[in-house]
């Protein structure tokens, strides 16, 4: 382990720090265990708690109003602006903190696609933050290191605690970007996922307005013929599981471009998988990516061992992994892919509403995408004691800077000029709502999805959901026909109907803040009340 006392950041405010600079997964990972911050797992793998934060805290993230991001930033609930002279004054305070610690510093790129990479400088308080760093993003070259230039720098120091009364922040947690300074600020949270979407959300600012890119909240991957798909999701619905598939490569699990050149291409250099209820014999990929290098997060052990005990939440249900992506053995070469020929929109309707699979029109498309629709279930959340909907829009409104719209006007020309096929994919609840029914098969979700890569649903009947009005396939091979039709799926018809329509009118409740944004066809998609 070296430290390198000839490397400075006294040029961004950080003075006479002791800096690890580039250390290895390897020293990362034993210099945590050596300051007793994490624990060794059975398969090798580090544990750590993230202590008071197992999660993000949307209501502490901040963009900072200025000339570049005033007109162009959807202002709201979800992007809270943020003053730039408060950030400056945070920002001393911030650095002032670090100077004279021990600091843990790592460049590394975003974005597979040279055309668009940008570099970035981290700088983290823990040796494991910088080990989830070292995963999550992309690693440089010893030769592209000698002549390494940050375009941003990402500073998180879970110690420092903002004032809220002097300092502008809600609470003593805080993440605020800053597009002017090209700086991300984190402080009094020990999340990693923080840092993650912290670039995540620069970039879904960066690409569509700067360089005519669509940034995905998304996973994807590539099949033996050369044919990408892609995957929407929220968190839970299955976009890592369904992504990492034997038979395809795996491009990346979260976080994609698409681009005007027609490719599509990982932001990430890792993944960042749910590990609750993980098996071998469902997810063989994942879990067999959770070895030496891997971090896990706020697991539990099973009694008197260092065996993860995946089934337990007793710290969190946001129980988590990370690991670089060549972790899985299949993936795509140089993480980067063509235009995608089929799309899927995954939820966990656990209202039981929705069918397993449907064909979308490029309306109900975009009317969908816009939406983004899950529904969280009993348990989840504090307060939370029957399935409850959850909209997000464009999968991914917490880290998604401009107006949904903007997206899905993108999204729908390019859907329309490469000719993409779009399903709806339910892997939530069947035969009636969370507590009457059964989740999906992960087996039958494969399936259906197999199906639709291969063609195998091209030529089969179909026929409109009465209230949704998406197109629902007859049959489908290795998966029992009854299910595809939700409706049948339920004892009570009548009832079905019922709670069809409640659903579908918090659908229309949800889209009436896009209306006035929204064209014909897309306001076509909607669902009939």
């Amino acid at each position: 382990m070296i430290v390198n006392n000839l490397f400075s950041l006294e040029n961004i405010g950080i003075k006479n720090a002791e800096i690890h600079y580039q250390l290895s997964p390897d020293e990362l990972h034993q210099l945590t265990l050596d300051r007793g911050e994490g624990t060794e797992t059975s398969t090798e793998a580090l544990a750590i708690n993230t202590g008071k934060f197992s999660g993000r805290s949307p209501q502490d993230r901040f963009i900072v109003k200025d000339s570049i991001t005033e007109n162009e930033v959807w202002w709201g609930d979800i992007n809270i602006p943020f003053e730039p002279a408060k950030f400056d004054t945070l920002y001393t305070k911030l650095t002032n903190y670090l100077s004279n610690k021990e600091i843990f510093v790592r460049d590394a790129h975003v974005c597979a696609d040279p055309n668009y990479r940008l570099n970035v400088r981290v700088i983290t308080e823990t040796p494991w933050e910088n080990l989830f760093c070292y995963n999550m993003f992309l690693r440089p070259t010893a030769k592209e290191l000698a002549h390494f230039t940050a375009d941003w720098t990402l500073i998180c120091a879970p110690s420092f605690l903002a004032d809220p009364t002097t300092d502008g922040t809600r609470n003593e947690n805080f993440a605020i970007l800053n597009f002017t300074r090209k700086t991300i600020i984190i402080g009094g949270t020990a999340y990693t996922g923080e840092m993650k979407k912290g670039i995540f959300s620069a970039l879904n600012f960066i690409l569509p307005v700067f360089k005519n890119a669509l940034p995905m909240h998304c996973s994807a991957n590539v099949g033996e013929d050369g044919e990408t798909a892609i995957f929407f999701g929220l968190s839970g619905t299955g976009k890592t599981t369904l992504s990492a598939d034997p038979n395809r490569k795996l491009i990346g699990d979260d976080e994609h471009g698409w681009t005007s050149e027609n490719t599509v291409f990982n932001f990430e250099g890792g993944c960042y998988a749910k590990v609750v209820n993980l098996s071998e014999e469902n997810e063989p990929d994942i879990f067999r990516a959770i070895k030496k290098g891997a971090l896990l997060e706020n697991i539990v052990f099973k009694e008197g061992t260092n065996e993860v005990d995946y089934t337990d939440i007793s710290i969190t249900p946001n129980t988590r992994v990370s690991y670089p992506i060549n972790h899985i053995d299949n993936i795509q070469a140089g993480s980067i892919g063509t235009n995608p020929k089929n799309i899927f929109f995954l939820t966990a309707d656990s209202f039981g509403i929705l069918p397993p699979i449907a064909r979308l029109t490029p309306g109900q498309a975009a009317y969908h995408f816009i939406s983004g629709y899950t529904a969280k279930i009993a348990g989840t959340e504090a307060g939370i004691n029957e399935p409850q909907p959850n909209f997000s829009a464009c999968f991914g409104a917490p880290f998604m800077p401009l107006h949904p719209t903007r997206y899905a006007e993108m999204l729908s020309k390019k859907m329309k000029d490469a000719d993409v096929k779009v399903w709806l994919i339910n892997t939530g609840w069947t035969g009636g709502p969370y507590g009457t029914g059964n989740r999906m098969k992960l087996k039958y979700t494969r399936a259906m999805i197999t199906a639709a890569l291969n063609g195998q649903l091209n030529d089969v009947n179909y026929h409109n959901h009465a209230v949704f009005k998406m197109a629902i396939p007859e049959s489908c091979p290795e998966v029992p026909s009854e299910i595809l039709n939700p409706r049948n799926t339920w004892e009570d018809k009548n009832l079905y109907d019922t709670k069809a329509i409640e659903l579908a009118q918090k659908f229309r409740e949800n889209f009436m803040k896009f209306e006035s944004y929204a064209n014909d066809e897309i306001l076509a998609g909607a669902p009939e009340v």
